[in-house]
C-alpha cells in the first residue's frame, strides 16, 4: 500500500537588513518625489557641480572674468611620476637605503623598519607595504617593529607628485626648500622609530641586513620612460580622479542638505589653529594630498599673496603623509594585514598613530620653526 504523498510548503524567505534599508529608500524617495521633487533634483545637481571642480583642476582649466586660466596640474603629475621613476631607475632609493637603514642597528631595531619608508618617498604606499612588509618578517622583525615601519612610512608622501607639486607651491611664495625637505622628509626617517621604541613599541632588537635589498630596476631606459608615463596617467584618471569626484560628489550632496557646513568648520577650525590652510588640509584628510597640492600650487601660480607662507608650509607638511583617511582606514590595514605578522587593527592602530605624530609635525612647524624657513 503506498504511502500518501506529504506536500510541504516551502519556507518564506526572511528579509534582510538591506531589504528593510531598500523599502525604506523607496518610501522616501516617494514621499520626496510627491512634496520635495525639487531636493532630490537638487541634491543631484549639488553633487554633479561639486564633483566637476576635479576635472576643471585637473584637465578643462577655468575661465576668470574672462580669462581663460589652462589646468597643467594633471600633466603635473604624470611628469612628476615620470621624474621619480627615472630617480629610482638611476639608484636614488638604493642609495638612500645605504644611508638610512644602517642608522636603524645604532638606534636599537631592526635595520628593516625604515625600508617601507624610504621606498614610499619615491614609490607608492601600497607597494612598499606588499614589497618591504614580507622583507620584515624576514628579517625577523617583531610586531612592534612593523608597527614602527608602518608608522613611520606613514611620515612620508604616498605620491612623488604631491612633493613635486608642493616644491612649486612652497617656491611660489618664498619657502626655504632645502631646510623643510630635510626637516620634513628624511629626519622623521630617524626620529620616529626612536621615539616609538622608548615609548610604546619596545619589543625592539638591533638586527642588521647582511644583504640589502634592491629596489634600483633593470627596465631598459626608454621603456622606463613610457613606463612611468603610463603610471602617472593611470594614477591621475584611475586613482586621483575617481576618489576627488567620489569624495566632491558627496561633499556636494551633504552641502545642498546642510550636513556638511558644521563638519567643515570644524576642520576649517582645527586647521586654522595649526597654522595649516584649511582648504588643502581638508582636501589632504578626506580626498587626496596630491590633489591638494595641485590646487594649492595652481592657485599660488596665479596669485602668489593669496595664500600666507607660513599656512602653506603647514599644508605641505600635512600633505607629505600617508593621508587621506581611506588609506590609513583602508589600503594599509589591508595591505600590511595580508603580508606581515599583523592582523588589519594592528596595521590600522600602527597608521592612526604615525597619521596623528604627521599631524602634530605639521603643527610644530608651521607654528613654532615656520620664521626660519620663511
Amino acid at each position: 500500500m503506498t504511502q500518501p504523498e506529504v506536500k510541504t510548503t516551502p519556507a518564506k524567505r526572511a528579509m534582510t537588513t538591506m531589504e528593510f534599508v531598500g523599502i525604506g529608500l523607496i518610501i522616501l524617495s516617494l514621499v520626496g518625489l510627491l512634496f520635495k521633487p525639487n531636493t532630490i533634483a537638487g541634491v543631484f545637481d549639488a553633487m554633479v557641480n561639486n564633483a566637476y571642480v576635479i576635472f576643471r583642476v585637473f584637465i578643462f582649466g577655468n575661465w576668470n572674468n574672462g580669462v581663460w586660466s589652462p589646468s597643467t596640474v594633471g600633466v603635473a603629475i604624470i611628469v612628476s611620476v615620470m621624474v621619480g621613476r627615472i630617480l629610482e631607475r638611476l639608484g636614488f632609493t638604493d642609495a638612500l637605503l645605504r644611508i638610512f637603514v644602517p642608522i636603524m642597528k645604532y638606534i636599537g631595531v631592526n635595520s628593516a623598519v625604515t625600508i617601507p619608508a624610504v621606498y614610499n618617498i619615491l614609490g607608492d604606499i601600497n607597494a612598499a607595504g606588499r614589497i618591504a612588509g614580507p622583507i620584515l618578517v624576514k628579517a625577523k622583525a617583531t610586531k612592534d617593529e612593523q608597527k614602527i615601519a608602518i608608522a613611520t612610512m606613514v611620515q612620508s608622501q604616498q605620491s612623488f607628485s604631491t612633493f613635486m607639486l608642493g616644491l612649486l607651491a612652497m617656491t611660489a611664495v618664498g619657502i626655504k626648500v632645502f631646510p623643510v625637505v630635510i626637516l620634513v622628509l628624511f629626519l622623521p626617517l630617524i626620529v620616529v622609530p626612536l621615539i616609538l621604541r622608548f615609548t610604546i613599541y619596545r619589543d625592539t632588537k638591533a638586527v642588521s641586513l647582511d644583504d640589502l635589498p634592491h629596489f634600483t630596476p633593470a627596465t631598459p631606459p626608454i621603456p622606463t620612460l613610457f613606463g612611468a608615463a603610463r603610471e602617472g596617467a593611470e594614477l591621475l584618471f584611475m586613482l586621483i580622479i575617481p576618489a576627488g569626484v567620489v569624495i566632491f560628489a558627496i561633499i556636494g550632496g551633504l552641502d545642498f542638505l546642510g550636513v556638511w557646513a558644521p563638519v567643515r568648520d570644524a576642520l576649517t577650525g582645527m586647521l586654522t589653529a595649526f597654522s595649516i590652510h584649511p582648504d588643502t588640509g581638508i582636501l589632504s584628510i578626506l580626498v587626496s594630498p596630491t590633489l591638494a597640492m595641485g590646487i594649492l600650487s595652481g592657485t599660488l601660480a596665479a596669485n602668489a599673496a593669496a595664500v600666507a607662507p607660513r599656512l602653506v608650509l603647514g599644508s605641505f607638511v600635512l600633505a607629505s603623509s600617508g593621508f587621506p583617511f581611506s588609506v590609513i582606514f583602508g589600503q594599509i590595514p589591508a595591505v600590511w594585514g595580508s603580508c606581515t605578522d599583523l592582523n588589519e587593527k594592528e596595521a590600522m592602530g600602527a597608521a592612526v598613530l604615525g597619521a596623528v605624530m604627521r599631524l602634530a609635525t605639521a603643527a610644530v612647524i608651521a607654528l613654532v620653526l615656520a620664521p626660519l624657513f620663511l
